[in-house]
């Protein structure tokens, strides 16, 4: 059986420097993207090289400086609490780079990775340029914030955005995928799914799946875990009485994001009551 689901796995790797997940292909079986979870104390710093990878570093919580190369940016972070609901800021880094992250409040970081080719510019994602969404209706509503869309050609190959699920709602959903080298009508996209849910004693469901059912795998996903979708379709459903909070990566061999919904359920897409 196929491991899908990656709960928190503390290690502490320097002073004032904890891993939760350290994600690798060779341990997920993915071949786009790799993802890292850091805890950092204040004034405490982590060192990493992108050698062959791209990357983009997301402040999830807390404040932090970021060096890359020459460029520095700083007091990056605008929440104490993914739930505040309201975008970050992020750095991109391309090939060939090394970077340090210094916390300067206590943070929690999650660096994306995805094999790249190409020399691409240092860049910082402010807040402010996250665009925001909101999707679906009825018990289907999400709300979205853009870090890395694909209408925005800073990376080579990354995709990554932060959702927001209301109690008793359902996300990703309809069930769609994204498994195919199929454009226009479909793309190719691996994805990871980094979870928290608010109060953090909370849980969700998620059934990754495939039309042979050939994988059909449905979790009970707790507070930090990381699920991993190599193909089929992905959604997510929220119980009452907790939020959700999810952060997608998602990287494949062409930068588009274009998915097919199950034709046995889009039909909840046309409804009319």
């Amino acid at each position: 059986m196929v491991n899908l689901k990656y709960s928190t796995n503390r290690r502490k790797i320097s002073e004032g420097v904890t891993v939760l997940h350290n994600l690798k292909k060779s341990e997920t079986g993915l071949e786009y993207i790799e993802t890292k979870v850091l805890e950092i104390e204040s004034n405490k710093f982590f060192e990493g090289n992108t050698a062959d990878q791209e990357v983009c570093i997301v402040i999830l919580t807390g404040k932090a400086t970021v060096v890359a190369g020459e460029k520095e940016f700083k007091h990056l972070g605008t929440r104490e609490n993914v739930f505040e609901k309201i975008p970050t800021d992020s750095v991109y880094i391309s090939i060939n780079e090394k970077f340090k992250i210094v916390a300067e409040t206590k943070s929690k970081i999650i660096i994306c990775y995805s094999p790249a080719k190409e020399k691409r510019e240092t860049r910082l994602i402010a807040a402010s340029d996250n665009s925001i969404e909101n999707r679906g209706i009825k018990n289907n509503k999400r709300l979205v914030h853009n870090i890395l869309p694909d209408d925005v050609m800073i990376p080579e190959n990354l995709l990554v955005v932060e959702v927001y699920t209301d109690s008793g709602n359902w996300s990703s959903y309809p069930p769609h995928k994204h498994d195919q080298n199929n454009l226009p009508e479909e793309s190719l996209l691996e994805e990871t799914y980094y979870h928290e849910m608010n109060p953090s004693q909370g849980f969700v469901f998620q059934r990754v799946y495939t039309d042979d059912l050939s994988l059909d795998e449905t979790m009970t996903v707790e507070n930090g875990d990381v699920v991993v979708v190599p193909k089929g379709y992905h959604p997510v459903g929220v119980p009452d009485g907790y939020d959700s909070y999810y952060l997608n990566i998602m990287a494949g061999p062409i930068r588009k994001w274009k998915f097919y919904n199950d034709p046995k359920h889009e039909w909840i897409l046309k409804r009319k009551d």
